[in-house]
């Protein structure tokens, strides 16, 4: 008989998978809180639109680093899964996170769980669906903090101010977390999740796989050790199943029995079915999508840290474009919106270049114009010019601090037509 290598320890790696849940958890938990430099760094406020990316503050206008950032992560996703298959959803899915969870509350209080239901006292049934709701609340919270701010969503809760839609979605947010935890569980995973689907197709002969090898099978004592503590209750001894999610937990009863009979586990994990090694990795399609992610990531972080301090647009105002004035002058009305991109406090000033020798006036404030970071500020001006035979175009500069130039816009003067 083959002897364990480690008479003592049987290697289980429950721990380190519990231990990356808690870390995944955790993060996604605190992410929200993180405010380098006072912006998130994972957020989207609707009112301004802005995406608060990593301590950078994008606008709408700047979607198309949004788009980047969002094909960096589909590409690493593509390529995660390729590498690990369902690792994912046994290790890193917040519903399995979920899920273990409550099943782990549910024994501390002395429950049985059967076919996904507990069973046992009232009261303790009780406690755990108390339990769960306050569960499902801070998920709902959490989500919210992604497109509100953490700080502002209690000082709303504390002061009675909680807006009628984030009430609402906040409500359904629980709700719909709650009946997760309490009805669906592992069903989500089994029937409903398309992600096992998409991982079937794209499995291919360097995929990480947990699995039972034929060649070990008849080492195999028929304890049924792997198939009782599996939470999707499948026989990995059958081969492969779409239903697993790679969690490990078959590997460490296995390793356990067979441990006390010294001899090494069954189950591994390995790179693909045949067992090829890590150097199954290194196939065209890994590689191609490992170029494209290097690619993209490396433009991601180009276009974030090369992009423009500042932006300027303007625009005729559509409530009064223009009127001729007493002394026989054109007044043109514009709406400016200066938004500052850094993430600290600048200050501007905003000047008009002439074209064609007009001799050009503008008012309003356009000194000292303190922006804090990520400020995104509307203003009015009013450009006084002699009157307009055709049009002609002008350009509205926007200087920092050292009359250095941040940020153009341009706009059209058209003759007044009563």
């Amino acid at each position: 008989m083959p002897q364990a290598k480690n008479s003592v320890n049987p290697g289980l790696i429950g721990p380190w998978r519990r231990r990356f849940q808690w870390l995944t958890s955790l993060l996604l938990l605190l992410l929200p809180w993180i405010q380098p430099g006072g912006n998130s760094l994972l957020r989207i406020d609707l009112p301004s639109l802005s995406i608060h990316l990593f301590g950078q503050v994008l606008r709408i206008e700047e979607l198309y680093i949004f788009l980047l950032f969002c094909l960096v992560f589909v590409i690493a996703f593509l390529l995660i899964t390729l590498v690990s298959g369902r690792v994912w959803c046994g290790w890193v899915c917040p519903q399995t996170t979920l899920n273990d969870l409550a099943e782990w509350f549910a024994r501390r209080l002395k429950l049985k769980i059967v076919d996904d239901r507990l069973q046992g006292d009232n009261w303790r049934k009780a406690f755990a669906q108390l339990f769960y709701l306050l569960l499902a609340t801070l998920v709902s919270a959490n989500l919210l903090w992604y497109f509100i701010e953490p700080q502002r969503f209690f000082a709303d809760i504390l002061n009675g101010r909680m807006q009628t839609g984030v009430s609402l979605t906040l409500a359904i947010g629980t709700l719909s977390v709650y009946l997760d935890l309490t009805l669906v569980r592992r069903l989500m995973c089994k029937e409903f999740c398309p992600y096992g689907r998409i991982q079937v197709a794209l499995t291919d002969s360097g995929t990480l796989t947990l699995c039972l090898p034929e060649s070990e099978l008849e080492r195999c004592i028929r304890c049924n050790s792997c198939v009782r503590c599996c939470p999707m209750k499948i026989d990995i001894r059958t081969g492969c199943q779409i239903e697993c999610i790679n969690c490990g937990r078959c590997l460490d009863a296995c390793r356990t029995v067979m441990h006390k009979r010294r001899q090494p586990g069954l189950i591994h994990y390995r790179f693909g079915l045949d067992n090829q090694g890590a150097g199954a990795l290194l196939n065209p399609k890994n590689l191609l999508l490992s170029l494209a992610l290097a690619t993209l990531l490396s433009l991601l972080v180009f276009s974030v840290f090369n992009r423009a301090g500042a932006s300027l647009k303007v625009s005729v105002s559509h409530g009064a474009a223009s009127r001729i004035l007493k002394d026989g002058r054109q007044a043109t009305f514009f709406n400016a919106w200066i938004n500052n991109r850094n993430t600290a406090m600048e200050t501007y000033r905003l000047t008009v270049r002439k074209q064609n020798h007009h001799p050009l006036t503008i008012k309003g404030q356009i000194e000292r114009l303190q922006l804090d970071g990520g400020e995104n500020r509307k203003l009015d001006y009013v450009l006084v010019a002699p009157p307009a035979e055709e049009p002609y175009m002008i350009e509205f500069v926007l200087l920092g601090r050292q009359n250095q130039e941040r940020a153009t816009a341009k706009a059209q003067i058209l003759p007044y037509r009563k």
